[in-house]
């Protein structure tokens, strides 16, 4: 019997357009496990493509993965609703099943599809909708109750880790979500990334890993960075121009949260009433370049900026009091904890040559405009979630941009 150092489980939402764009993670996952005995895979498909069944057609494939052959049957059922909380907490408890069974040291899942930062991601055309990054995170801590509800034996086994193989889910709020449902990396670019995004090859970089978190998350990074993928009329392409491996720990989580709330509050103090005060927190955000750096403004993530950038930012300009500054640069310090690796490009090319240098870390949602504050809600909603309110950025926004 196979050492199991990794249960994988790779969920994978086709039902949009990036089914094809983004198949090659299914691709690769065999190929990974060919390579890694160690590494178990579970896999929900839901797919129109060809693939088992060979007539096509909307459906959901659902099988387990080992030494690279299919472990098991195949099931093949309707499409699943892949944007649905119900449905993902049901992969996550199989999953965690899955792991009991194999007796695996660690748990990841991998959600690969569209995503939006804050706003959340797993669209599904079919059914007109995407699912929030709350319900996301909600997901995973209803599949882990399904899990020790069915198993109690088994309780106490988590989601350590999250490769998030969407675009911008690199954040804080979701990595605040995410940690208190006890997940320990987050894995996510900051940035838009161009399909297939994050090889499914960091399995291989996790399970080699299992017991030295910098080490995994240097490799995811590298992996990430510098994977190769190609198409006709585009010639060669790396998927992201920035990625990070967060740690998700409670205290340095709790830490980040509340050095953030604290900023927000002392910037909200400082703004209200002074017109000049609030100038230089615009000014100085501004001067920030949010996410969707290559985009001429369709898309609506621009006030998603690199929180560190922003707060080192704050805490260099002199027009603001002292108390802001000093709190300015703990929250940064506290941010930079989170980060175990990153990467970024100083000028991606299929991005317009656009530069990251500054992208080191998660995002928060900072807008300088009404525009910005929530422009696709509430269909996708980057500011009705728990960690926004509970920092206090709704009462910042009100003072900048009433």
């Amino acid at each position: 019997m196979n050492i199991t150092a990794l249960q994988f489980g790779l969920y994978r939402d086709g039902d949009n357009n990036l089914d094809m764009a983004q198949s090659p993670v299914i691709d690769q996952a065999f190929r990974t496990s060919a390579a890694d005995a160690r590494i178990a895979f579970n896999i929900e498909d839901t797919t129109a493509r060809r693939d088992f069944v060979e007539d096509g057609g909307a459906r959901t494939e659902s099988y387990d993965l080992r030494d690279g052959r299919i472990d098991g049957p195949v099931h093949v059922d309707a499409p699943h609703d892949p944007s649905s909380r119900e449905n993902l907490a049901r992969f996550v408890a199989h999953t965690l099943d899955t792991a009991e069974r194999n007796g695996a040291n660690q748990t990841w899942i991998d959600l690969v599809d569209h995503g939006g930062g804050d706003g959340g991601g797993l669209q599904s055309d079919t059914h007109k909708a995407i699912m929030s990054s709350t319900d996301m995170a909600g997901a995973i801590a209803d599949g882990l109750a399904l899990h020790a509800e069915a198993h109690p034996e088994d309780a106490g086994r988590a989601i350590d880790g999250v490769v998030a193989n969407q675009c911008l889910m690199s954040t804080l709020g979701f990595a605040d979500a995410l940690s208190q449902d006890g997940v320990k990396y987050l894995a996510a670019s900051p940035e838009t990334m161009l399909a297939p995004g994050t090889p499914t090859s960091v399995a291989e970089d996790i399970a080699s890993h299992i017991d030295d978190p910098i080490a995994m998350a240097k490799a995811i990074v590298k992996d990430t960075m510098h994977t190769k993928y190609g198409m006709p009329g585009m010639g060669s392409y790396t998927p992201a121009a920035a990625m990070d491996v967060l740690d998700l720990d409670a205290t340095k989580i709790g830490a980040m949260r509340t050095a953030v709330k604290q900023l927000d509050h002392a910037l909200t103090s400082a703004a209200g009433g002074d017109d000049r005060t609030a100038n230089a927190i615009l000014d100085d955000a501004n001067s920030v370049d949010g996410m969707v750096r290559f985009d001429d403004g369709h898309l609506p993530w621009h006030a998603d900026r690199p929180a560190m950038a922003l707060y080192d930012t704050f805490a260099q300009d002199t027009r603001l009091s002292n108390d802001v500054r000093t709190a300015a640069a703990t929250a940064s310090k506290a941010v930079g904890d989170l980060v175990l690796a990153h990467g970024e490009s100083h000028g991606f090319i299929p991005f317009g040559g656009a530069d990251y240098r500054d992208a080191v870390g998660p995002t928060v949602h900072f807008a300088t405009t009404p525009e910005q504050r929530d422009p696709w809600a509430p269909k996708v909603s980057e500011t009705h979630t728990a960690f926004y309110k509970e920092v206090g950025a709704a009462k910042l926004d009100r003072a900048l941009l009433a």
